[in-house]
């Protein structure tokens, strides 16, 4: 059974895809980014007047990533806990990386789920972080 999840807190995805889906006893999530619902407000990003990053806080937008993927994770009714696999894009490896650890470490902490980190040209949106996660939840 394939269950399409939407959130109501998360931000609204930016293509025509759902927050996750769920197969079997996992929960795939489509790639969540710090933005805000409803808005087109990046946290801890500044934008010239064309729309292209002038500066950004890594360390805020990997925060607001966390709490969105955490929102998406608990409305498809599973928890923190239960994420197996962490997908990382970061658009500058060199200069976000280690900042990154360290925000992931206090999100991650005793979970250790797997996890790879590449590195991006761009995202959709001007942003400069994006996960990809999966879920194992069992249905009760």
């Amino acid at each position: 059974m394939n269950d399409i999840i939407m959130s109501d807190r998360a931000p609204e995805p930016v293509g025509p895809y759902p927050h996750a889906r769920r197969a079997g006893d996992f929960i795939y999530l489509s790639g969540v980014g710090p933005r805000s619902r409803g808005s087109s407000d990046i946290p801890g990003v500044t934008l010239d007047e064309a729309g292209n990053i002038v500066e950004y806080c890594i360390e805020t937008q990997c925060r607001c990533c966390f709490e969105n993927v955490q929102k998406v994770v608990e409305d498809a009714g599973a928890r923190w806990e239960d994420v197996v696999d962490v997908t990382v894009f970061l658009t500058d490896m060199k200069k976000d990386f280690a900042s990154f650890n360290q925000v992931y470490e206090q999100y991650f902490g005793e979970i250790r789920p797997s996890r790879t980190t590449v590195e991006v040209r761009a995202l959709p949106t001007p942003i400069a972080v994006e996960l990809k996660v999966i879920v194992h939840a069992p249905r009760s």
